[in-house]
């Protein structure tokens, strides 16, 4: 059985105390069969620094974006395009809008995440994407850039069930990380029944939102088989199913041989 972390911030693990280094993280993972990790970048100086610090290995995979509210500090779209064309990158991300935690720079989100969809469309390589307060605004860039052309996944997703659907005719893949095991998260749940399981894909988002019974701790690859197993009840199938059905979309999506 191979089960994949398909969004985690691998270099924002805490390698002083909770783990030896990068090799030990990931052994923690093997244990559990978590085989493979997409190891996410939030800025571009972030992106260099995370490929340094883990390297090449067959075991991880990068995306290469800006996040929404990293926005600060103006980056070059060039250099975007440029470090995103490595063959080493599967992704561009993570990408999208976050008027929860922003809203005076609307105009400066939306135009870097139409700029990400652009250099995804034209290096044939998906996009990973972050919503939150920013629904309607999210779905029309997607439509309007045609973002289908090159696919993505909303990841750690959190909407509802109308959100899914646009995302699904989009062609879109649907992400769920720890949050749908908390116990709030009826309305997560009910989505997550109803997504078609040739288009789910299980993250942990590490080092943020750990799942059940891990809350409180920092949360890490491994425990993206505690995702995995809420979501084969969710789904009424074995947890070996649900691994293979969310390997094979995580290959399809990234186009990785898994």
């Amino acid at each position: 059985m191979l089960l994949v972390d398909s969004h985690c911030h691998l270099d924002c693990l805490d390698y002083q105390t909770l783990h030896q280094n990068v090799d030990d993280a990931l052994a923690k993972a093997k244990v559990r069969d978590v085989g493979y990790v997409l190891a996410v970048a939030t800025t571009l100086p972030g992106y260099q620094a995370m490929t340094q610090l883990i390297g090449a290995r067959d075991d991880v995979a990068f995306s290469c974006g800006v996040h929404p509210l990293n926005l600060e500090d103006s980056y070059d779209y060039g250099e975007l395009r440029r470090l995103a064309a490595a063959a080493q990158v599967v992704a561009l991300g993570e990408t999208g809008l976050d008027y929860f935690y922003q809203k005076d720079n609307l105009e400066l989100q939306q135009a870097s995440f139409r700029e990400h969809i652009h250099i995804g469309r034209d290096l044939d390589k998906p996009l990973i994407v972050h919503t939150r307060d920013a629904r309607a605004d999210t779905l029309a860039i997607l439509r309007e850039e045609n973002a289908q052309d090159c696919g993505g996944v909303l990841h750690c997703f959190t909407e509802d069930r109308a959100t899914a659907e646009v995302l699904l005719d989009l062609g879109f893949y649907i992400s769920f990380s720890g949050i749908v095991t908390f116990r709030n998260a009826e309305q997560l749940r009910e989505v997550a029944r109803y997504v078609p399981l040739d288009r789910i894909l299980v993250e942990t988002d590490s080092p943020y939102l750990a799942p059940v019974p891990h809350r409180g701790k920092e949360n890490q690859p491994a425990y993206v088989r505690d995702v995995a197993e809420y979501m084969a009840v969710l789904k009424g199938i074995s947890l070996e199913n649900l691994a293979e059905a969310t390997t094979n979309n995580f290959s399809r999506l990234f186009h990785i041989k898994l």
